[in-house]
């Protein structure tokens, strides 16, 4: 079940260069998202609504938290907004969280925002390896360490933590063993060398997908991407089957 309204704002600051945390009051959204999810965003202005990654579900406030980036006029509109978000939301598919083992979330730049509420969820029990191109874009690394959370940062530069890819550090951490699920959220090539690194390794993985969408709710068929079930190819819709599969089941 999905609502549609126009919600408070009731925090707002910035994370970093145009990337933005923001909550807003919405009980009736809050207490039917599940992590993973997101929402469709009005931009002021464009008829076409802006999906954007539930970062944090706080259900006894009653809020929701986005962290997003700026990247074009629709996302630049609606981080100017100061009272109100017009939200469509909860939509599509979570993480499926298993109740026990150990679990490890691989996030990419901006796709690190729909894992902080599997560390939220799972504490200790995660160990969160997070790549970012450089010092400067670093987020949330503290909120996930605050969690309990074991935290393995990685830089395309080697500015802080680990230089290179999210995969090397990945393989060093399923090769001890007792790992229950990888999940990951990132840049598709990110997405692919987790999925592979997982395969070679056998070790369950979900990776959330992210597509160009119209409607969110599975009717314009914009976001589709290829999938295999059962052996057969067919296209998948990212907003309503997604944003979250199997790995095994995505054509990369």
């Amino acid at each position: 079940m999905y609502f549609c309204g126009k919600y408070p704002i009731i925090e707002k600051k910035t994370l970093g260069a145009e990337i933005y945390s923001v909550v807003v009051y919405a009980p009736e959204q809050a207490n039917a998202a599940q992590v993973g999810q997101f929402v469709n965003i009005s931009a002021p202005g464009y008829t076409l609504r802006r999906p954007i990654s539930i970062c944090g579900i706080d259900r006894e406030r009653g809020t929701l938290r986005f962290v997003f980036e700026v990247r074009g006029e629709g996302t630049k509109a609606i981080a100017a907004e100061n009272d109100t978000l017009d939200i469509l939301g909860p939509l599509g598919k979570g993480f499926e969280i298993p109740e026990s083992g150990k679990i490890i979330a691989v996030g990419g730049g901006i796709g690190v925002p729909p894992l902080l509420g599997i560390s939220k969820a799972c504490r200790e029990r995660v160990t969160a390896i997070l790549g970012f191109r450089d010092y400067s874009k670093i987020i949330l690394d503290k909120e996930f360490s605050k969690n309990g959370s074991n935290v393995i940062l990685c830089t395309d530069d080697g500015s802080v933590g680990r230089k290179g890819v999210v995969s090397a550090p990945l393989e060093e951490e399923l090769q001890k063993g007792g790992v229950e699920v990888v999940m990951a959220c990132g840049p598709m090539p990110m997405l692919r060398a987790t999925a592979d690194v997982c395969k070679k390794l056998n070790v369950p993985c979900q990776v959330s997908l992210e597509q160009r969408m119209g409607c969110g709710v599975g009717a314009c068929v914009v976001c589709s991407c290829m999938t295999v079930k059962n052996g057969e190819e067919l296209y998948s819709r990212v907003c309503k089957d997604g944003p979250v599969f199997n790995a095994e089941e995505v054509r990369f």
